[in-house]
């Protein structure tokens, strides 16, 4: 276990929750399993980043391109969401924690979005661990949404084209108020972005493990954490 002491904790983790599957299959469980399994972890994740000092966790909960999976599975995972949405109500007032969802929740069932609106706005006024869910989100799908919000307005006359920076459109993004994420960790040893936050990891450090997420814990997090505090970031600049 890592002794975090003396080592600064990242102000903004985002995690790709990767290897479910996997780990239902080498147990030859359906993968569904693994994907109620991997929810456990999420929950026992909340708990340790907000006691660990962590202001922003984010995870990838379901992306644009997981409609494409098998019926059968994406009807679980919609059930899954409805149970652990639940769930997540419990945790989040019993460790002051905000959630906030981002991604284009239009495509959800009525209840599902009524879900979601009543998360957030019953922990708004929690003040701990901003824990951030991804759902039916893409990076290139939010850039393009944002783009289009950006030009409505100049169209409308209420934004000129020479006032537009970086900083400008990252307000239109659904992240907007949320710090872009100092430490991007991905289990089950793919190395690859999945479409995720592509404008917020400009200058993120990435820490990849092979450990697939139902099996990642407290310790597994730390020994990201340290790796993290290995590194000098320089965010494009060269060392003085």
């Amino acid at each position: 276990m890592a002794d975090l002491t003396n080592m600064a904790i990242p102000r903004h983790v985002a995690l790709i929750l990767d290897g479910n599957g996997r780990w239902a299959k080498k147990r030859g469980l359906p993968r569904t399993m693994g994907h109620k399994e991997g929810c456990k972890t999420v929950e026992k994740m909340v708990e340790a980043a907000a006691r660990m000092g962590i202001g922003y966790l984010t995870v990838y909960g379901f992306s644009t391109e997981n409609w494409k999976r098998s019926m059968e599975e994406v009807g679980a995972l919609m059930q899954l969401f409805r149970y652990y949405m639940v769930r997540l109500l419990k945790i989040a007032s019993s460790n002051n924690v905000r959630v906030k969802m981002i991604g284009d929740r239009r495509r959800f069932d009525q209840d599902i979005i009524d879900g979601i609106n009543r998360l957030e706005e019953e922990t708004k006024e929690n003040t701990g661990l901003t824990f951030v869910i991804a759902v039916n989100y893409g990076g290139r799908d939010e850039i393009v949404r944002a783009a289009a919000k950006l030009c409505r307005d100049c169209k409308a006359g209420r934004l000129d084209e020479g006032q537009i920076t970086e900083e400008l459109f990252a307000s239109y993004l659904d992240t907007k108020d949320i710090p872009d994420p100092d430490l991007l960790i991905r289990t089950s040893g793919e190395i690859r972005l999945s479409n995720y936050l592509l404008w917020q990891l400009a200058y993120t450090e990435i820490y990849v493990t092979d450990c697939l997420w139902p099996d990642f814990n407290r310790e597994e997090l730390e020994k990201a954490i340290a790796q993290y505090n290995s590194r000098e970031r320089r965010f494009g600049g060269v060392r003085g």
